[in-house]
């Protein structure tokens, strides 16, 4: 069975660091690009980070210089390190397999985490 299953997030205050994993089953982990989405209420999903099969990797402007994402193909699983969380982090964050890499102008997203809540606050 195809799916990816995630772990970690939480409440924090500002200042604080998270990481969230997603770990992937029933396919060729390896071979795909990942990305991390976030959604915060009333507004539309956003990809925050997404990291190539050869661990190239890109990040929204909002999250650069505090977020990191990571593979570990071992262990099929990806990582997002967030430090510095800010308020305006607050969102359900999902994984998403790519067909395609990061820096394709409209990559197609075919598996989806269950997404996890974030929430930033003092």
């Amino acid at each position: 069975q195809v799916q990816l299953v995630q772990s970690g997030g939480g409440s924090v205050q500002p200042g604080g660091s998270l990481r969230l994993s997603c770990t992937a089953s029933g396919f060729l982990f390896r071979h795909y690009a990942m990305g991390w989405f976030r959604q915060a209420p009333g507004k539309e999903s956003v990809r925050v980070a997404c990291i190539n099969s050869n661990e190239d990797s890109n990040y929204a402007d909002s999250v650069k210089g505090r977020f990191t994402i990571i593979r570990d193909n071992d262990k099929k699983t990806v990582f997002l390190q967030m430090n510095d969380l800010k308020p305006e982090d607050t969102a359900t964050y999902s994984c998403a397999r790519l067909h395609g890499g990061c820096f394709d102008r409209r990559p197609r997203y075919d598996v989806w985490g269950q997404g996890t809540q974030v929430t930033v606050s003092s």
